[in-house]
């Protein structure tokens, strides 16, 4: 993800990052052209990070649904299974440490960066225990409506932390989105579904719903802030230590508050009664747990890769999966609001596409230009001589 000299044509943001060689002061505007291999390697990281997200974060909702919906009612327990995957990266995290890294990028102090860690894992805690409250509170194909706004404050974060540009086709991105989570809003009394909500928490879930989703766009941001003013590095082991460290304190956060809240003492109940089983509950949180690992590796690699507008963008694209899903297996009714408000998002989300399909082309057209004048002064300093 991004070694010493690579240049990368960003998505995101719509500029071109290109990195200096390390150690000898070339600058990114006379740095070598990415050889096809970089790219198709660059490329084939992104994918894999996209298939993550897509993947993880409907799986992932599709299972917290069946918690509930199943007998599960332990909200502290539904927030520490978002976290607490971590040790399945250990291996990775092993591996990539052991690879020799660049002296060029002189690492910020422990204490610094652990305390950016703690912090980032608070708030995923936070964030983590908000959206338990939100699936409990709405059905998956609202609930999955609802976080397509992501969208719109990561814009706005990005705007203002990652010096991202805020286009008219952004800002048309953004209206619409709104309109979509408004159009959930303020037609709750259609929200009919076979799994079992909680009458009238509705616009508890509605309000925890944006706030999750204002709070984890936050958080990307800083994410991203993080690799380009703190650690100035985006390779796979900082992806993969932030990750870590993060969601280890999120864990350690959440699993706090299931022992403070007294939860722990119910969970032998609730395995009892779970109606599937005391396997299928241990698999489902365990399958949950996997799920939201793949998806946060996913996220944390294209915060990296690309930018933390990019990856919520990525993962607005899995809005229709989850409602299909819900009307498939739990019931949910999609009537026209609903549906208008998916096509709204939809609509929304191809506008940021555009916007990024016109940034590449122009990102690519200034590298070219600029490769053709440096080839032409090396002529003439060739001639000269």
């Amino acid at each position: 993800m991004g070694d010493a000299g690579e240049i990368r044509l960003q998505i995101a943001g719509g500029e071109e990052k290109a990195r200096g060689v390390a150690g000898n002061g070339t600058s990114a505007a006379t740095a070598a052209p990415p050889t096809m291999s970089e790219r198709v390697h660059w490329w084939a990281v992104v994918l894999v990070n996209i298939v993550f997200v897509l993947s993880g974060q409907t799986v992932a909702s599709f299972l917290g649904r069946i918690y509930y919906d199943q007998g599960g009612g332990s909200l502290w327990m539904a927030t520490v299974v978002q976290s607490c995957g971590t040790p399945l990266a250990i291996p990775l995290l092993l591996y990539f440490r052991r690879r020799p890294r660049s002296t060029a990028v002189t690492r910020p102090p422990l204490l610094k960066i652990s305390a950016i860690y703690a912090g980032l894992g608070v708030l995923l805690a936070g964030d983590n225990l908000m959206y338990s409250y939100a699936l409990l509170y709405l059905p998956l194909s609202t609930y999955s409506l609802i976080c397509a706004t992501q969208l719109s404050f990561n814009a706005v974060f990005s705007y203002f932390l990652n010096k991202e540009k805020f286009t008219a086709l952004i800002l048309n991105s953004v209206v619409l989105l709104t309109f979509s989570a408004a159009l959930v809003g303020v037609s709750h009394g259609s929200d009919g579904t076979n799994s079992s909500v909680p009458a009238g928490k509705f616009p508890l879930g509605f309000a925890l719903t944006l706030s999750a989703s204002a709070l984890f766009s936050l958080i990307l941001s800083l994410m991203q802030l993080t690799f380009d003013k703190v650690l100035k590095s985006d390779t796979f082991y900082d992806v993969m230590e932030m990750q870590f460290w993060s969601n280890t304190a999120a864990a350690v956060v959440s699993v706090a508050g299931l022992f403070i809240s007294g939860e722990w003492s119910t969970l032998g109940g609730e395995m009892d009664g779970y109606k599937k089983g005391k396997v299928a509950y241990g698999m489902t949180l365990a399958w949950t747990a996997i799920s939201w690992q793949l998806t946060t590796v996913g996220m944390m690699g294209l915060v990296a890769a690309v930018s933390s507008l990019f990856t919520n963008v990525i993962s607005t694209v899995g809005l229709p999966l989850s409602p299909i899903v819900a009307v498939i297996f739990f019931g949910d009714r999609m009537d026209g609001v609903k549906v208008l408000a998916m096509l709204l998002g939809v609509w929304g989300f191809f506008s940021y596409m555009y916007q990024h399909y016109l940034d590449d082309a122009k990102a690519k057209k200034i590298l070219a230009e600029r490769l053709a004048d440096d080839d032409e002064q090396q002529t003439v300093k060739l001639n000269t001589e």
